[in-house]
């Protein structure tokens, strides 16, 4: 066999690869919908199908509250933190420990609080994306709460005050929505066991299309007063596709006044 023959054998395989790998992102491309100006197209409702906002690790199934039986205890689910490791400082893994402890109670999902980033995202409810060219509005089910993403700020200014669902500030990289949030009043939980973090948390998310009816969600979380290093979590979030599909309210307040304010009464409730 001739040396040229011979290199070609060599390289046929990697061409084929290449080929097939750029077929399918051509593919993968052309099934993204499109907004007006050539980005990719968000609107839409979507949902996140998993058990990250029971805990956002691997987990097993675990007891709830013993009066609910099977309806209050926890499902088994794999996790969605990258690695499967959240590095806490050693103060902050055993306030984690109390905070699970303590989550029926504490919780500030069970209290009706806003629900925070990344939290908001793979809650059991559906969100609404409204894309607009200077802003991104987000519309969550639970507890009426909206988020504006400006994308029309390039020197983004810092919160003028803490809040539950911080600041956000948008850009386009390439076909992805990246999201730097930052602003946090440190009070949120990111999900029922208890992982929590500071008012020095930075969030920075990743939207991206997989097709039509599906993107990939990143979200990369920096604390260094609670955390030794940053780190990621990761998961797909659906479009739903029902008829005349639209997010409904969860007022919730109503049902959270007995364990907000409860301990105010004169006379214990019945």
């Amino acid at each position: 066999m001739s040396s040229a023959n011979h290199r070609w054998m060599r390289a046929a395989p990697l061409a084929a690869a290449f080929l097939i790998s750029a077929n399918m992102s051509a593919a993968q491309d052309a099934d993204i919908a499109r907004a007006w100006d050539g980005r990719p197209d968000l609107n839409g409702v979507w949902q996140a199908i998993g058990t990250a906002h029971w805990d956002i690790q691997d987990h097993t199934a675990g007891a709830g509250l013993p009066e609910m039986g099977a309806i209050g205890a926890i499902p088994p689910g794999q996790g969605v933190v990258v690695g499967d490791e959240i590095p806490y400082q050693d103060w902050a893994r055993e306030q984690k420990q109390r905070n699970f402890e303590n989550r029926f109670t504490e919780d500030p999902e069970i209290r009706c609080y806003l629900p925070g980033v990344p939290r908001a995202t793979y809650l059991p409810h559906p969100f609404q994306i409204v894309q607009g060219t200077d802003k991104i509005l987000i519309a969550y089910g639970f507890a009426d709460t909206i988020r504006t993403i400006q994308m029309d700020e390039y020197d983004p200014q810092p919160a003028p005050i803490d809040s539950w669902m911080g600041r956000s500030h948008g850009r386009w990289d390439g076909d992805t929505l990246v999201v730097d949030v930052a602003g946090f009043n440190g009070q949120s939980w990111f999900d029922r066991a208890g992982n929590f973090a500071g008012n020095t948390l930075r969030v920075e998310e990743r939207y991206t299309p997989l097709g039509p009816n599906a993107m990939m969600y990143e979200a990369t979380i920096e604390d260094p007063n609670v955390f030794t290093r940053p780190w990621t979590i990761r998961m797909p979030l659906y479009r739903r596709l029902e008829d005349n599909v639209r997010i409904l309210e969860f007022k919730c307040v109503e049902f959270a006044e007995e364990i907000l304010y409860g301990h105010l009464r004169r006379q214990p409730a019945d």
